[in-house]
């Protein structure tokens, strides 16, 4: 029982951070030549271990944080965090006048991520395994509606066994005395008790609304400061992939050239960001003077060519034009068809909330979803969107940026 505890304090960041940047900051020094010890702890020393600290501090931190996001395998994200901040923590470090111990941070990096890969398999081995359910009011078919979880239907008041939480419609008239003098005594006994709206948020990652009272209007309002941040992410991002940008666009433009010798570059008007029509700009994948409709699997309007740009999303590049207008972002809702868009105004309960954050190349909805035409797949990408939006934040858009190029690789959604 001790060993347990002690494996299950791990799950805290504040005893994850304090094991990390003893093992990652201080006990590489122990395997480095002791003429380099002899030294003592100079500026160079301090200087070592300041970053070193600081990359095993902003990766457990962003790990923590993903973890938190619905359908997530956190493993599949440990070498893409470490990378990135290793690569926004050194270039600017390697700039600096101070020396690097090349030694100390190969074995600094490798204590890294072996204590991430730890702390990974301590965290699913103690997650939430079993949620308890009062099926009153709209809590009644939980399973149906978030299949992901382990589900304990509650018949009586007598729990008969150990749950990580009790989800019930806390709105509903069908909750009697009994059953909140049940939620009373659970609660001090230190269980958790979600409201059902709650819970298949955080576990399906979509927000869905049928009445304005359901969601707090604030919460799908997104942070000015942090899109004036975001707008300076995606400029430097696209000026660093800028010189591996004009090369795929120098081959995109040869390729569809010799196959039809059509136009490279194909512009539709869609919604943009609080309604405003935009000209988008794609890579041309389909047969010129093809009908404007939504597309469909095997359409035989796509080119040879078409085919693998959708695949690999390359068709999707010249967006970056849209991006630097300050007209899209790389993460956000997709851009809809103007049609499209006022059809599904009079379908979708708040469809028109989406449009209060810049639409993006890349989304939420793309990366759980994919591509979707039918109108039950339409709504459910529209509760994607509505949860990107009451959630975002950089460490989403980071995620979205990781399973983006996942999705490019695998051609996960493509049509």
């Amino acid at each position: 029982m001790f060993n347990k505890r002690i494996l299950a304090s791990l799950k805290f960041l504040p005893v994850q951070l304090l094991i990390g940047l003893l093992l990652c900051t201080w006990i590489p020094y122990l395997f480095l030549d002791w003429s380099y010890l002899d030294q003592g702890f100079n500026t160079t020393s301090t200087f070592n271990i300041l970053i070193s600290g600081m990359l095993t501090s902003l990766t457990l931190f962003t790990l923590n944080l993903i973890r938190q996001f619905p359908g997530i395998n956190s493993s599949s994200y440990i070498l893409p965090v470490f990378i990135f901040w290793f690569a926004l923590v050194f270039v600017p470090a390697e700039l600096t006048k101070y020396s690097f111990s090349l030694i100390y941070y190969c074995i600094s990096g490798i204590c890294l991520l072996s204590y991430l890969f730890i702390i990974d398999i301590i965290n699913r081995r103690y997650t939430v395994q079993t949620l308890a359910y009062i099926p009153v009011g709209r809590a009644i078919n939980m399973p149906e509606q978030v299949p992901s979880a382990d589900w304990l239907k509650l018949d009586t008041t007598n729990l008969g066994q150990h749950v990580n939480g009790i989800v019930t419609d806390l709105h509903s008239y069908d909750l009697t005395d009994d059953w909140q003098e049940f939620i009373a005594h659970q609660t001090l006994q230190g269980i958790p008790v979600y409201h059902h709206r709650h819970i298949r948020e955080s576990l399906t990652g979509r927000v869905k609304i049928n009445h304005m009272y359901e969601n707090e209007l604030g919460s799908l309002l997104p942070c000015e400061n942090y899109m004036m941040v975001k707008y300076c992410f995606d400029f430097l991002i696209i000026l660093a992939l800028l010189p591996m940008t004009l090369i795929i666009f120098l081959f995109t433009a040869i390729a569809i050239k010799l196959e039809d010798n059509g136009k490279v570059f194909y512009t539709q008007l869609r919604v943009g960001h609080r309604g405003k029509s935009i000209k988008v700009y794609k890579f041309r994948s389909m047969r010129e003077k093809a009908k404007e409709v939504l597309t469909v699997d095997n359409d035989d309007r796509i080119t040879k060519v078409g085919h693998f740009l959708r695949r690999t999303r390359i068709d999707e590049l010249p967006q970056f034009i849209n991006v630097l207008k300050g007209e899209m972002s790389l993460i956000g809702p997709r851009a809809e068809f103007i049609d499209f868009a006022l059809k599904l105004e009079q379908q979708v309960p708040f469809f028109n909330y989406r449009h209060i954050v810049k639409p993006g190349i890349s989304g939420w909805a793309q990366v759980n979803q994919g591509y979707a035409t039918g109108a039950e797949e339409t709504k459910l990408k529209i509760e994607y969107d509505f949860y990107y939006i009451k959630h975002i934040s950089f460490t989403l858009d980071l995620l979205i940026f990781f399973r983006t190029i996942h999705t490019t690789l695998t051609g996960f959604g493509s049509r």
